[in-house]
């Protein structure tokens, strides 16, 4: 298959175990250097390009992203499709920590990234009513189905600017707007995605319930964390079994 894939996630992601006749490759792009050096290898014989989205270490925090330079360097690798792993909250009880999450949707609450490619005299409105890619989401529900695993097709994310979590107030806030889950890295990067004409499809895992869950401890980095390792090997498996 002349199919190549770019896959934009963390949390062991990188480990170039996790992908065959892999090689690293360090580019720069008109924006500047992405997150990190690519991965280039295979999966199951498709091609695969990964970039660990805050750093190697996750040393980068969401606001400080490249995510114009990440999206880029992907398109420029011949990537046609995005899979975008990413840690969330729930904002519904039935979303609990551990569960795979596939939204449809997403709201931006974002403050100061740089939202667009377009950004000079070339200005460019992009359709985004349905931002994530319906096929990817559709292949992904079948396969946590095969697996077993828990998971949520569809629901709308809301990303928020960080680092910081959310208050209690704000919280209660975006689960009366109808939010299911929220994060910190979906947006810009769903948009520039599109805007190069590439399908994306978010990946997310719920680590915690915000902070709106009366009954449940306050969301920290340790929790999230301790979540993501104990699933790393089922975000894996998800991961090579869809491609």
């Amino acid at each position: 298959t002349n199919l190549k894939i770019g896959i934009i996630g963390g949390s062991g992601m990188e480990d170039p175990a996790f992908i065959s006749n892999f090689n690293t490759k360090k580019v720069l792009t008109p924006y500047g250097d992405p997150s990190s050096e690519l991965i280039i290898g295979n999966i199951e014989n498709v091609s695969v390009v990964i970039i660990s989205r805050h750093g190697l270490n996750h040393s980068i925090n969401p606001t400080n992203i490249n995510y114009r330079a990440n999206i880029w360097a992907l398109k420029e690798e011949g990537c046609s499709h995005i899979l975008a792993v990413t840690a969330c909250g729930s904002m519904r009880k039935k979303i609990e920590p551990g569960h795979f999450v596939f939204p449809d949707q997403f709201i931006d609450r974002t403050t100061k990234r740089i939202m667009t490619f377009f950004d000079g005299s070339d200005v460019k409105h992009t359709s985004m009513g349905n931002p994530f890619n319906i096929d990817m989401r559709i292949c992904l529900a079948k396969t946590c189905e095969y697996l077993g695993f828990k998971y949520h097709d569809g629901g709308t994310i809301i990303t928020i600017e960080g680092p910081r979590f959310s208050t209690k107030a704000e919280s209660m806030m975006f689960r009366s707007w109808g939010c299911d889950i929220i994060n910190m890295s979906t947006v810009p990067e769903i948009v520039l995605a599109r805007e190069l004409n590439l399908n994306y499809q978010s990946v997310a895992m719920a680590t915690d319930y915000d902070c709106w869950h009366e009954s449940e401890e306050e969301v920290t980095m340790e929790m999230i964390y301790a979540v993501m390792k104990k699933n790393v090997k089922n975000v894996k498996k998800l991961i090579e079994l869809v491609i």
